[in-house]
């Protein structure tokens, strides 16, 4: 073949060898993110792009030996004696044994059941000790009717050990899709993610630590994989907690502004001297967004809250900067009734203050 006609295959055959050896460095940064959450991985699609890219590497050496020898009028077939030294380099395409026991990046979510006209779906996920936990998600019935569409996110959070929200509160779906029929709200993805381990009341650990709770990167990164949701953010992140979770929500709401825009806290007992420091230390940037609600005639309730709301104004740092709103007039003639009322309200005040 004359010299300029294998010029033509040697380019193409570099161009095509460095996507695909750019495309398994990206796959091979997957894989290692894979294994900090201890999520499943698989990674077949690393072993072609790998398995490409030396193939073009070695169709490129054999063009570009064969271009060299036949500029010095060499004949080609001493090319191909030169191209089947680069063989050995093949061996590392075969995948070691932990490789093959890397868990996927994106977490498998299994429909469940269609409560308050969505579905729910459940999966597990690493939580913040590394052991895997339940994670539900509920996907409003606008989620399937507009496939193009991305939602709000609302972190639900669970105040027994080992249950999520939507187990100990079964009518909590309900409140949400009321919202928006009501045209109080637009629809929210909600992630019930399993209480931790370690106590019979998971939220009392927020006077240990607030950060933990607050900051759960693996279940962000495993809902932002699997489902048309916005980014991590305080822009279409929020987070809420009913009764037992209450305290958490407020929790992750004060200490993270910067990952939730919004956090509403309904019926709660608080320790607000533990809240206020975790406030007083989040960080710079938008000022904390709380509602604290409880019925009208939840005095203890009501006590709590308004107990939250004095220590966070006289705290310190970023706790005093605090918006903190406080929701006394709901009264209805059944406890579940109130509740089923209580999540409308704090829904439409996540919708009001998600800057998207």
């Amino acid at each position: 073949m004359p010299r300029p006609f294998l010029v033509v295959p040697l380019v193409a055959a570099l161009a095509v060898g460095f996507l695909l050896a750019r495309a398994a460095l990206v796959r091979w940064r997957d894989l290692k993110a894979a294994q900090t959450y201890e999520l499943t991985a698989e990674q077949r699609p690393l072993l072609v792009r790998a398995g490409g890219a030396v193939l073009c590497g070695m169709c490129a050496t054999a063009l570009t030996v064969a271009v060299v020898l036949d500029g010095r009028g060499v004949r080609p077939d001493r090319a191909v004696t030169v191209v089947s030294v680069e063989k050995p380099a093949a061996p590392p395409l075969q995948p070691s044994p932990s490789a093959v026991e890397l868990p996927p990046v994106v977490t498998q979510f299994d429909l469940i059941g269609k409560p308050a006209g969505g579905e729910l779906m459940e999966g597990a996920v690493a939580g913040p000790d590394g052991r895997p936990r339940t994670v539900r998600v509920w996907l409003p019935d606008r989620y399937r009717a507009e496939p193009q569409a991305r939602f709000p996110v609302v972190v639900l959070h669970a105040g027994t050990t080992g249950r999520t929200a939507d187990a100990e509160l079964p009518d909590v779906f309900e409140g949400v899709a009321s919202a928006v029929k009501l045209g109080r709200s637009r629809p929210f993805v909600l992630v019930a993610p399993a209480a931790p381990a370690g106590t019979g009341h998971p939220c009392e650990l927020v006077a240990a630590a607030p950060q933990a709770i607050a900051d759960d990167q693996a279940l962000r990164t495993a809902v932002g994989a699997a489902f048309r949701t916005l980014p991590p953010g305080p822009g279409g992140w929020g987070v809420l907690g009913v009764e037992g979770g209450a305290a958490c929500a407020a929790a992750a709401g004060l200490a993270r502004p910067d990952l939730y825009g919004a956090a509403a806290a309904v019926s709660g007992r608080y320790d607000g001297a533990a809240l206020a420091a975790a406030a007083a230390e989040a960080p710079e940037g938008t000022a904390a967004k709380l509602l604290l609600a409880a019925a009208k005639e939840d005095v203890e309730g009501l006590g709590a809250a308004r107990g939250l709301q004095k220590a966070l104004k006289e705290g310190q740092g970023r706790a005093a900067k605090a918006n903190v709103r406080l929701s006394d007039v709901v009264r209805d003639f059944a406890p579940d009734r109130e509740r089923l009322r209580l999540v409308r309200v704090a829904v439409q005040y996540l919708a009001e203050n998600l800057t998207h």
